[in-house]
């Protein structure tokens, strides 16, 4: 295992994001339709925050629906903006933090994915999935 291998090697370049503007049906769209639980939401070129499909579930009930049913009822989702909702105070890596000191600081902290930032702009994100994959591919 090479020690100082950076996140941007498995890191996800093609970052599905959210603008701040967005309401939370298009963020359980995006979640479903890619098949993804962590998404950045921006303003303009900027990361204001994260959104987790675990903090729609938050809201809405919905870990509480019927197993066959295959939607939720949202109504919930009008009484709140994704910026409500969101994480704030990110952490985030640059693309050449090691996957090592990553893997450090998700496995201090009580969040499962981090923006990837570079002069500001984000570049992608990399997830506890990740990790483990690239953990996976090593043995």
């Amino acid at each position: 295992m090479k020690k100082r291998t950076p996140i941007s090697a498995i890191m996800t370049k093609d970052v599905i994001t959210l603008n701040h503007t967005d309401n939370l049906d298009n963020a359980e769209s995006l979640f479903k339709k890619h098949n993804i639980r962590h998404i950045p939401v921006v303003s303009g070129n900027e990361i204001i925050g994260m959104l987790s499909y675990t903090d729609l579930l938050r809201i809405s009930f919905a870990d509480a629906i019927d197993e066959d049913e295959s939607t939720v009822d949202t109504i919930v989702y009008n009484m709140f903006t994704i910026e409500q909702v969101m994480a704030k105070n990110l952490t985030s890596v640059s693309p050449t933090t090691t996957i090592k000191e990553t893997a450090e600081i998700l496995s201090k902290k009580e969040f499962h994915a981090l923006p990837v930032v570079e002069d500001g702009n984000l570049v992608g994100i990399v997830t506890t999935t990740d990790l483990i994959n690239y953990l996976l591919e090593q043995f």
